[in-house]
Order: structure tokens, then C-alpha cells, then sequence
């Protein structure tokens, strides 16, 4: 729309406006133009912002700058340790619940089964002030250790896939002379590439999408994950750079796209084939 002014009376030699009202037009729909265009240069502008500095060398030192690439290699570190972490230790409990038998197994493993129930935010001042004790407060450390304790969840899925394995494998290599270390890692393991997978994937996925813990752990930007990252473009100029913060959103899922699109298959198999046997 756009709006004309005319003149009710004027004033000779003056020509001031005693009194006016506004005209209306309507621009006919044939009359409006759009054009779709890619705005690509959002990308790099988006990545050379992402620690919250500006372009003017002047505000901020080169020597103070925290590349994508460092917040990249802090995001790789925590997710690659805590998926070692979680394939080991869950699968070497998994196995002593579902194959050794010890007494009071079952209600072990109901205890652990019960962890998870207890939300993460009712765990977060006894683990602060564990990890400030241990002296790991500010560093990755605290993002990827607890991984090598196990979780109630990994555990369940792996041990419903080792029970589906069948006993008789497990008693044949015993007859040869082979320990439960042995079974567990020639024999075991191997057959259960694809909820080893799952496990994997799934830690994955939640070690780089994990914002709460790297906010309440890490204190210094050179330590900081791509999720935590991103939340500097929502204090930048007293406003949310919105085309800067989805572009950069864009990238940091294509790790997360590539990882399941290779591992699809494996992934599903995993799925599908937990607690074949009760």
C-alpha cells in the first residue's frame, strides 16, 4: 500500500497544508514482486561469528578468537570418549546380568533400572561438587568420564541383545577351556556389533545436542562445545541474529545427519532385534 496526501485549502506564497486526510491504494496482486535467493554468505559470516566476537579486529584480539574448528574439536573429544566409554562399560555389566549368575542379580538390576527415574537436574549440585573436589570444574572432562560408569538405559538394551544370544554357544566354548572374559570379548561381543552400534549412535547424538552439562561445568570459551557455541548469537548487539544462528545450526547437524545415514542400517538391526528373548 502507499498513501498520498491532498490539500484541503492553501495558502497563496505558503503552501501550507490547512488540513488533510490520508488516500489509500491498494497494489493489485499482479503489481507485487518476490524473488527466493540464496543467502550463502550467512554460512561463513555465521561460523566467523560464532564466539560472539565482531569483524573489527580492533574490539576483539586475533589471540582472543575461538575458531569453529576448536569448538568443532571440543564437540568430537566429548562425543568420541563418551561413546568408548558407553560401549565398554555398559556392555561389560550388561554381560554380568544377563549370562553370569551371582545371587541377588535380579535385584541389582532392578536397583539400576530404578537410576532411571532420578532426573539430571536432581543430580546436578552432588556431581558439581564431586568433579570441583576431583578438580576437573572447567574442563571436558566432567562430559565424557561418566560415561565409564554405565547408564541404566545401555545397559537394559544390551542386556535384552546378549540374552536373545543363544546359551549354547556361551557352553560350548566353556567346554573348550575358555573363561567368561574370553566368551565375553571373542564370542559375545562380536555378535552384538549392531547394539554396540546403537548404543554408540544414541550417546552420540546425546553428547552433541547436550547444552545443560557444558553450561554448568565449563567456564572458559576455549572449552566450549558447538551447543554452547551457538548461544552467543543470542546476546550479540542486544538482539538474536536469527540468519546467523540458523545457519549455524544448519552445520552443526550434519555430523549428527552423516553419522546416521552410515550407520542406518546397523542402527535399525539394533532396534529391532533387542529382547528377541525374555
Amino acid at each position: 500500500m502507499e498513501a498520498g496526501w491532498w490539500r484541503a485549502t492553501e495558502k497563496a506564497g505558503r503552501g501550507a497544508v490547512a488540513g488533510a486526510t490520508p488516500r489509500w491504494r491498494f497494489v493489485a496482486d499482479k503489481e507485487v514482486e518476490s524473488r527466493v535467493a540464496f543467502r550463502w554468505e550467512n554460512y561463513p559470516d555465521a561460523l566467523s561469528r560464532l564466539d560472539g566476537g565482531s569483524d573489527d579486529p580492533a574490539a576483539l584480539g586475533a589471540k582472543h578468537r575461538v575458531s569453529f574448528w576448536r569448538f568443532t574439536a571440543n564437540s568430537l573429544i566429548v562425543c568420541v570418549l563418551g561413546v568408548i566409554g558407553t560401549v565398554l562399560s555398559n556392555a561389560i555389566v550388561a554381560y554380568g546380568f544377563a549370562r553370569i549368575r551371582w545371587r541377588g542379580r535380579d535385584a541389582f538390576f532392578a536397583v539400576t533400572l530404578a537410576t532411571m527415574m532420578v532426573p539430571f537436574p536432581v543430580l546436578m549440585v552432588p556431581l558439581y561438587s564431586v568433579f570441583k573436589e576431583l578438580g576437573m570444574i572447567g574442563t571436558l572432562m566432567p562430559l565424557w568420564v561418566p560415561a565409564f560408569f554405565g547408564s541404566a538405559f545401555n545397559i537394559f538394551l544390551m542386556r535384552q541383545f546378549f540374552r536373545a544370544i543363544p546359551e549354547e554357544l556361551s557352553e560350548a566354548a566353556r567346554i573348550d577351556g575358555c573363561s567368561e572374559w574370553t566368551i565375553f570379548w571373542r564370542i559375545i561381543l562380536p555378535l552384538s556389533k549392531p547394539v554396540l552400534a546403537t548404543a554408540g549412535v544414541l550417546h552420540f547424538l546425546h553428547a552433541w545436542n547436550d547444552f545443560l552439562g557444558p553450561l554448568l561445568y565449563l567456564t572458559r570459551k576455549e572449552t566450549f562445545p558447538l551447543s554452547l557455541a551457538l548461544q552467543s548469537f543470542q546476546a550479540q548487539n542486544g538482539g538474536v541474529q536469527w540468519h546467523h544462528l540458523m545457519a549455524a545450526s544448519a552445520v552443526t547437524i550434519v555430523p549428527v545427519v552423516v553419522l546416521f545415514f552410515f550407520a542406518q542400517r546397523t542402527f535399525v538391526q539394533g532396534i529391532a532385534t533387542t529382547g528377541g528373548k525374555s
